[in-house]
């Protein structure tokens, strides 16, 4: 379990805040700037796209991309019919710094990263303090090839943090998010429980 202090839970929820005073009506979705920065599986061309937002410490989160999108990637992102799309939804200063380190890896190894945070959240969220919690991403991200001194420029990167909140804004004022993960498929929430069976029933409806 995360262990961290109420002043970094609030610096957290205050820089939201002050992002949220400054941001502009264009929302983050339709930014052109943007859209090449998103994290996606699966063909542009297919019928079904689906946002994922989540936030790298939650466990049900996790539990999600371990058990639900490796069948949709199996039964249909391979025949190219439904598009996956992660979307950041920090909910603590310890997931607003995993987020901003997926955004540093290298593209083709940005799907691993997710893979290797979720596999291993138990382990890296473990740490007393925002410190050692940083050291254990320091170590999951080494093997990605980001140096120590690539570490700390990610996490000081106020493009990237502003990139990640202002999403995280969008989403919540678009989608009404309260809690993650939360599905959207084609640009409708997704009602009841996010399992595959679930998410099946309602991409066979559109394809």
């Amino acid at each position: 379990m995360i262990k961290l202090n109420l002043n970094l839970k609030l610096f957290f929820l205050l820089r939201i805040f002050l992002i949220y005073l400054i941001i502009c009506l264009k929302t983050y979705a339709d930014d052109p700037k943007t859209q090449n920065d998103l994290i996606v599986i699966g063909s542009d061309d297919a019928v079904v796209k689906i946002k994922i937002f989540s936030s790298l410490t939650c466990p049900h989160c996790a539990a999600f991309h371990i058990k639900v999108v490796p069948k949709i990637k199996k039964n249909y992102i391979e025949s190219g019919k439904v598009q996956l799309i992660f979307i950041d939804f920090p909910l603590d200063l310890a997931s607003f710094n995993a987020s901003k380190l997926l955004h540093c890896v290298d593209q083709n190894k940005q799907i691993t990263f997710l893979d290797n945070i979720y596999e291993n959240q138990n382990e890296w969220i473990s740490g007393v303090n925002i410190n050692e919690i940083n050291n254990n991403l320091k170590k999951i991200v080494k093997n990605l090839g980001i140096t120590s001194m690539e570490f700390n420029k990610c996490l000081d990167d106020e493009a990237i943090s502003d990139k990640i909140l202002n999403g995280r804004i969008d989403g919540k004022q678009k989608y009404s998010i309260n809690s993650t993960p939360t599905i959207i498929i084609n640009e409708k929430k997704l009602e009841g429980s996010a399992s595959f069976k679930n998410i099946e029933k309602n991409i066979e409806k559109l394809i």
